[in-house]
């Protein structure tokens, strides 16, 4: 058996099946009712597929039909699906189309008529224990104020608006407020350096930034207006106007003349109504960066349709959403699943929980504190993450009240074994199945999506997402994907949520995704199906190992790491090596109480080998107490590797926490 195989084989036992009754209290079975779909096979097939003699099947089919089923309202009827004359490259969705998201999330809702006027659109809590709601009356009313005030201020339609802000309420009625004007919000996370704030208010010429004072974090007050004042002075862009929201009740921050209001002067004092514009669905509506091994961080361009689209399809057939469900990603409003969050649980008026703050802090059960105290339905987070609370024991769970989850959430990374079914077992209560979903910032959504009413073996990520037209292909293009073989991700169609360029234009936009493949999207992930159907991730394809020219994916390596009792996380890179070319480094973390010796180096080298074959036993094993990670809690194994081969770090814009830097160094 083959290394590729083993790893499958590994993961080759269904562990999750849900009921009868279960399956049938689903919006995808709704959905395939209506349809006349009779299982999860065919209704991938129908939504991604070109059926033959089945008229109603195929990617346009299903795009066409899903705006009028989720009850999306159009300000004016498109005149097509779709017009892809230009190719899948630059296809232009909803052609005639006029919708405005604001409208779909806030104002709807808001009405005098609505039942939903006085639900709550967000419950917040931040790391001190304060709570706060918001009412969809009053998203609207502050959202309006927001519009009202970059009008005021000379923002138009297409000029840029970022949002340097903490998770707090105000970040939502800031988004639908440049939704409302036809603005193009640009999120930053707030836990980014200066360099990488400057990046993203000069590459989109920010005209308006809001920014806060300061947020929490792990007990700990943390600047903001400072960080953003020197972006701004080294941006070389002229930002005209900047609205400081103050977090904290005792604070001073520095402002700058006429340039800075406080956002009681600038929003608070505003006209709470505004007429929301209506917008070409091909209208941009949100600039979304991610970040490049090297070069500049890329502008990811999202239209209104598009992310509209996406986003509530994602929230309302992969996580089920209801009227009553509490929704709770861990996310910042600067990474795609902030936004995401927000668009599709506000598109059906349900409720999104927002958490300002660590989630080890006071102690480490308070995402279970969390999920008991708000009646969580929904909890999403990295498997990153749950590996590090699981280090700290099953005892922080105890006394902790789970029941309300009817949904977990996944997705930045592959899983191993281990972690996903402490989380299913432990978090989910060994009926709760997990939606492991995998696309990324360019797609606002998922490629990959397991839906509620299927099967799962542990760290799948199911099968295609509905309408997502993806395969898995050899390096000259061809489907490997029924022979089971590991290849390339690739979409072989287009979707309306893809970015319709790059900010920086299009050269850099088609070299990026469409010239490996020629009219396929590479998203340069390492994917393989097993002969269940099932599909799975390996991570990125261009992080691979080529060892003495056998290749095998680093998260394979981490997994089979992690199987040894005493590592709770690892991080696998290659390394030149004089013999093999390239050769295997694991960095370690261990549980908590272990020691870490030259002996248990050994275990581990031994048990990669043995699990993997001997070419990919580590060269070295080396012991850290944290990985450099993004605020999502994805490991930066470039960063890792970098460390170890003394090469430039490229943009580490999106890391976290970099004192870990120096734990790597400190450990070669």
């Amino acid at each position: 058996m083959s290394s590729d195989e083993a790893t499958v084989a590994d993961l080759d036992t269904v562990v999750h099946e849900p009921s009868d009754a279960f399956v049938e209290s689903t919006n995808v079975y709704e959905f395939m009712q209506t349809y006349g779909i009779d299982d999860y096979d065919e209704l991938i097939e129908r939504t991604t597929t070109d059926v033959p003699g089945e008229p109603d099947s195929g990617v346009e089919w299903f795009w066409g039909e899903l705006p009028d089923y989720l009850g999306i309202d159009w300000q004016r009827e498109p005149d097509a699906t779709r017009d892809d004359s230009d190719g899948p490259q630059f296809a232009d969705w909803y052609p005639g189309g006029e919708l405005n998201i604001a409208h779909n999330t806030v104002d709807r809702h808001a009405a005098r008529d609505s039942e939903r006027r006085n639900k709550a659109a967000c419950i917040w809590e931040g790391e001190e224990g304060a709570t706060r709601e918001l009412t969809y009356h009053e998203l609207h009313r502050r959202s309006n104020q927001v519009a009202n005030y970059l009008d005021g201020v000379g923002v138009e339609q297409g000029d840029t608006v970022a949002l340097y802000m903490p998770m707090t309420p105000e970040v939502i009625a800031i988004l639908y407020g440049c939704f409302k004007l036809g603005a193009v919000a640009v999120p930053i996370f707030s836990g980014f350096g200066v360099d990488a704030t400057a990046t993203r208010l000069e590459d989109p010429e920010v005209d308006v930034l809001f920014t806060a004072d300061g947020f929490s974090r792990r007990g700990s007050r943390i600047e903001l207006k400072d960080s953003a004042d020197a972006a701004i002075e080294q941006a070389e862009t002229d930002v005209s106007s900047v609205v400081v929201y103050r977090r904290f009740d005792d604070t001073e921050p520095p402002m700058t003349g006429n340039r800075d209001l406080f956002w009681t002067e600038a929003i608070e004092t505003r006209d709470d109504t505004f007429e929301t514009r209506t917008l070409d669905a091909s209208a941009e509506s949100m600039l979304l960066y991610s970040s490049g091994t090297t070069g500049r961080p890329k502008g990811i361009v999202h239209t209104q349709a598009g992310a509209q689209l996406q986003c509530a399809k994602e929230l309302y057939f992969g996580f089920d959403l209801k009227p009553s469900d509490r929704f709770f990603w861990v996310s910042d409003i600067g990474w795609m699943m902030g936004p995401w969050t927000l668009i599709g649980t506000h598109t059906f008026g349900g409720t999104m929980f927002m958490y300002e703050g660590a989630p080890d802090y006071p102690q480490p059960d308070r995402f279970w504190k969390l999920i008991d105290r708000h009646d969580i339905t929904q909890f999403g987070i990295s498997p990153t993450a749950i590996r590090a609370l699981r280090k700290q024991g099953d005892e922080w769970l105890d006394g902790h009240d789970l029941s309300s989850l009817r949904l977990l959430g996944s997705t930045g990374e592959p899983w191993d074994p281990e972690s996903w079914q402490w989380f299913y077992e432990n978090v989910g209560g060994g009926d709760t199945p997990i939606v492991n979903i995998s696309g990324g910032t360019e797609i606002c959504g998922s490629f990959l999506m397991p839906l509620p009413i299927s099967d799962q073996k542990p760290c799948t990520l199911g099968k295609p997402g509905l309408g997502m037209a993806i395969d898995i292909v050899d390096a000259t293009g061809e489907s490997v994907a029924d022979d089971h073989e590991r290849g390339y991700l690739v979409a072989t169609d287009s979707c309306p949520s893809m970015t319709k360029s790059l900010w920086s234009g299009d050269e850099r936009y088609l070299d990026e995704y469409w010239s490996r493949f020629g009219d396929m999207w590479d998203h340069g992930d390492w994917a393989q199906q097993d002969t269940d159907g099932f599909w799975f991730l390996h991570g990125r394809a261009d992080d691979v190992l080529n060892v003495a020219g056998r290749k095998v994916g680093p998260a394979e390596v981490e997994g089979a790491a992690i199987d040894h009792e005493a590592v709770n996380q690892a991080a696998a890179v290659g390394v030149p090596d004089d013999t093999t070319g390239t050769a295997v480094v694991l960095y370690v973390i261990t549980e908590a109480d272990i020691e870490e010796t030259d002996a248990l180096r050994g275990e581990i080298r031994a048990l990669v080998g043995a699990e993997l074959g001997k070419p990919f036993r580590p060269r070295e094993v080396l012991f850290v107490d944290e990985f450099p990670k993004t605020q999502s809690g994805k490991i930066i194994r470039r960063a890792v590797q970098a460390t170890y081969t003394d090469e430039d770090l490229g943009d580490m814009s999106s890391i976290e926490n970099p004192e870990a830097l120096d734990g790597l160094e400190d450990a070669r």
